[in-house]
């Protein structure tokens, strides 16, 4: 394991290894605190309107009753 380990410093380099190691250690330390996932917003069902409304035969009585012929 220990020449694995080496083999692969030598063809990413030092700085890249301890870029990977930094940034392994700061996720574990944002996913912790919990910064990582944002909370979702819920969405408001649509409120049904309350309005009152006559079948087509009342509604022409209706209309025709107001006329003044």
């Amino acid at each position: 394991m220990a020449k694995n380990k080496e083999s692969q410093e030598s063809t990413d380099g030092v700085l890249v290894t301890a870029a990977k190691t930094i940034g392994a250690a700061a996720g574990k330390i944002v996913a912790a605190v919990g910064v990582a996932t944002p909370a979702k917003q819920k969405v408001p069902k649509l409120v049904k309107k309350n309005k009152t409304r006559l079948p087509r035969r009342q509604k022409k009585a209706a209309k025709k009753a107001l006329k003044p012929t």
